[in-house]
């Protein structure tokens, strides 16, 4: 928020300079974001009157205007379009210095001398207005001082304020801080109440009443539509950043700024009957002041009248709510929405207003009258008009109620590290205009109606540590006894997990725990994720229920950047729904895309397929020294391949998947060439089994080999179980070597040649007994397979 020094203080005028101001408001919460001048460095120029205007002897366009300052007057050439006599002007006197260092001299322009200049707001640095010269109200003094005249010597004021002080979005609220700080008394302007001279209204309907509980409205007629905004309340939206436009809109931009509360002027011309504050109809749009058509939420709040929506609340009017040049009858508006009917609806239009920005965060239930009667007698003080009863809708039993706190002195000594004075804590307390009452042990605290953010005792806490003042608490170094937390010797530990990755080629990834709401529901269409009710962006809705949207979503970047070998791992947290409650997982997971091995003259730039993706998997599970926990075995979700598919488990309990991205989802994404993820619990692969010394045998193996023809369906899982289930003992090693399909084998079946080893740690084995143990798994592998000897 922007504002005027000197406006702020009219409200409380502390007898500290700039400096120090926004050293107290960065202190206490409202951080100073930027001072800036009221306008650039400039002298001599006064307030002057063109007492005669005739037209340039030798030059069409120019003006020879004959200027008085009060005590002399001089010729000036002005080429400005609305020079004319009588108006009061900016002269630059002869010696005067414009912003950038421009002297102004004694010149002749054809053939006649002019002994200075009359400004352009331009030409002052005041804005960027350049169609015509300055003109001054008639009341200026002449001869003044413009800098004088205007204040110019005045400081802008630009504060970041974080969501929860939507308080102080207004001259009053950041008043009431100031005066708070230095402990002295806000001069309030008095408002005064303007009495109804008319008996004109109409009707309010509160349809929403949750959203909106409170509507208050007043018809003024027969403005002067001919009427200027002041130059004073000119000058003052100037400084806050606001562009004066015409006085009815200026009137309600300086309410904005001065009580922090919203406002807008509808033409009453263009209501149809009476006000309807509610929710859209079925495919109901609306035009809005800057011409885009949209089409309206069903959550989305509208201000209408009987026929047709005018206005989304709380953010931005249509196209027949606005004021037009000849508007003589205005419906004046001032309402409270609730803060979570209008949070995200102005992003979600591409919108950003100083309304929503206000009413996204909060402001005051008792202000609304209060703002319509400032804003009444503003506009009958500058345009005239008959005025209205005031129309107040409300539903008291929607509207926030101000709760009690219960305060207790040792949680303030607890958090803040130090012991204050009960009469200190209450007079900070009623400083803020809080209500306190006594008890024991403590206080029971009620804020006011501005203070919609204080909640609990934290929040009571912050609002004294702020105003005792940070830098006046005892700085106290704390200490504290360390100890090293015991780490079980069989866990594998995540960055182990990492450095194994990067061995094997991948680059680490970190990306966004909150995802785009398509593309996750394209990988996970049966998955219910966590929608945000205030997102960053449209395309970051929702909270990862996996790794790979933000995964995938890298891969498209570096292929749109012709990177054609893209190898990523990330480790981070997923969040899933459990009932009310959301389940947070530590995951790994990864991707792999292109050649298998980098560019290089030695190689033919084979692409990874299936095995590669299986090879980095085997080796993550293979950290645990438990391989023979693991099992891969077929599988099927939405976001991988149907044939290219596998489940990894752990002792039957299901740790991920890990596969080829569908080829619907791969074309949809226009993803170069094959795509492979995986992605499990990290708390799955943790455990790891601890090292035992096994005694190796002093005598010689037997090595076997045979070649058993088995059904397609069967895996290499369940062969190698089936041969260790009855290898025994003796049995130290099998493994798979090769699988055969083809001539000689029929149709749905393949030939597995598997490599047995026997030891034995008394003796040498003899071939009977190798032999035999080798019949004894053929044998259990015939009646459990039906497998049959390959000859």
């Amino acid at each position: 928020m922007k504002f005027s020094e000197n406006w702020l203080r009219e409200w409380v005028n502390p007898n500290i300079d700039t400096e120090t101001l926004c050293e107290q408001l960065t202190m206490a919460g409202l951080e100073v974001d930027g001072v800036e001048g009221a306008a650039e460095a400039f002298s001599g120029v006064v307030v002057a009157e063109i007492v005669e205007a005739i037209q340039h002897p030798n030059a069409d366009k120019l003006r020879l205007c004959t200027v008085s300052n009060g005590t002399s007057s001089v010729e000036i050439i002005c080429g400005a379009p609305n020079a004319r006599k009588g108006i009061k002007v900016a002269c630059a006197e002869v010696g005067s210095v414009l912003p950038g260092n421009f002297k102004i001299k004694k010149a002749k322009l054809r053939g006649v001398e002019s002994m200075g200049m009359l400004c352009s707001e331009s030409e002052l640095g005041l804005s960027d207005e350049h169609d015509g010269i300055m003109e001054l109200p008639q009341d200026a003094p002449l001869g003044t001082n413009l800098r004088d005249y205007l204040s110019l010597d005045d400081q802008c004021i630009d504060i970041d304020l974080t969501p929860n002080r939507g308080d102080c979005l207004g001259i009053r609220g950041v008043a009431r801080e100031v005066g708070v700080i230095n402990q002295i008394a806000v001069n309030t302007p008095e408002f005064n109440p303007v009495a109804g001279s008319i008996e004109d209204s109409i009707s309010i309907e509160l349809n929403a009443s949750e959203a909106c509980p409170r509507y208050v409205g007043r018809v003024i007629k027969n403005i002067d539509s001919k009427a200027q905004t002041p130059l004073w309340m000119v000058e003052k939206l100037r400084r806050s950043g606001i562009r004066a436009i015409f006085p009815l809109v200026d009137i309600t931009n300086y309410i904005l700024i001065e009580l922090g509360h919203p406002m807008h002027a509808f033409d009453l011309r263009e209501i149809k009957g009476g006000i309807k504050v509610r929710f859209p109809k079925a495919n109901e749009k609306l035009v809005l002041l800057d011409g885009r058509e949209v089409e309206l939420s069903e959550d989305t709040l509208l201000i209408a009248d009987h026929q047709r929506p005018l206005a989304l609340a709380g953010i931005m009017g249509g196209e027949h709510s606005g004021i037009a040049d000849d508007t003589v009858d205005v419906f004046l508006e001032s309402a409270w929405f609730n803060p979570l009917a209008i949070v995200g609806k102005a992003r979600k239009y591409g919108l950003h207003t100083d309304a929503s920005h206000r009413y996204e965060r909060g402001v005051d239930p008792k202000l609304q009258v209060i703002a319509i009667e400032r804003a009444t007698e503003l506009i009958v003080s500058i345009c005239g008009g008959e005025v209205g009863p005031v129309v107040d809708e409300c539903i008291e039993g929607n509207l926030p109620k101000s709760e009690v706190v219960l305060l207790r002195s040792s949680r303030i000594k607890r958090l803040l590290g130090v012991e204050l004075e009960a009469e200190v804590i209450a007079e900070i307390l009623q400083r803020l205009e809080m209500t306190v009452e006594v008890t024991e042990g403590g206080w029971n605290v009620t804020a006011p109606s501005h203070r919609f953010d204080i909640k609990i005792e934290a929040d009571l806490i912050e609002e004294i540590a702020r105003i005792y003042g940070y830098n006046n608490m005892p700085a106290i170094k704390s200490h504290g006894e360390m100890a090293m937390n015991p780490t079980p010797e069989k866990n594998v530990g995540i960055n182990r997990y990492k450095n194994l990755m990067v061995v094997r080629g991948y680059q680490e990834a970190i990306t966004y725990s909150f995802v785009d709401p398509e593309l996750q529901k394209l990988l996970f269409p049966d998955t219910e994720a966590l929608s945000l009710l205030n997102p960053i962006s449209t395309d970051m809705g929702d909270m990862r229920v996996s790794l790979w949207p933000g995964l995938v979503q890298a891969l498209q970047r570096n292929q749109s950047f012709r990177e054609q070998r893209v190898r990523l791992f990330e480790t981070g947290l997923r969040f899933v729904p459990d009932g009310d409650d959301i389940k947070q997982q530590l995951i790994i997971a990864g991707l792999i895309s292109g050649p298998r091995q980098p560019d290089n003259w030695e190689n033919d730039q084979q692409l990874v397929d299936f095995y590669d993706i299986k090879a980095d998997v085997e080796a993550l599970f293979e950290l645990s020294a438990s391989s023979g926990e693991y099992q891969i075995e077929s599988a099927a979700i939405d976001a991988l391949h149907p044939g290219q598919c596998a489940i990894l488990k752990r002792n039957d309990v299901n740790i991920g998947y890990f596969g080829a991205i569908h080829p619907k989802i791969a074309k949809k994404l226009k993803l170069a060439g094959p795509v492979f993820l995986f992605e499990f619990a990290l708390d799955e692969l943790n455990t790891a089994a601890l090292p035992e010394y096994q005694k190796w045998s002093k005598f010689p193996g037997s090595t076997r080999d045979i070649a058993v023809i088995i059904d397609e369906s069967i895996t290499s899982s369940d062969l190698l179980a089936a041969v260790t289930e009855v290898g025994g003992k003796q049995l130290a090693n099998a493994r798979i070597f090769d699988i055969y399909r083809g001539k000689g084998v029929d149709f749905g079946r393949k030939s597995v040649a598997l490599g047995l080893t026997f030891i034995d740690f008394s003796h040498t084995l003899k071939d009977t007994e190798v032999t035999d143990r080798v019949n004894s798994i053929i044998n259990h592998l015939s009646e459990r397979f039906s497998a049959t000897l390959r000859d």
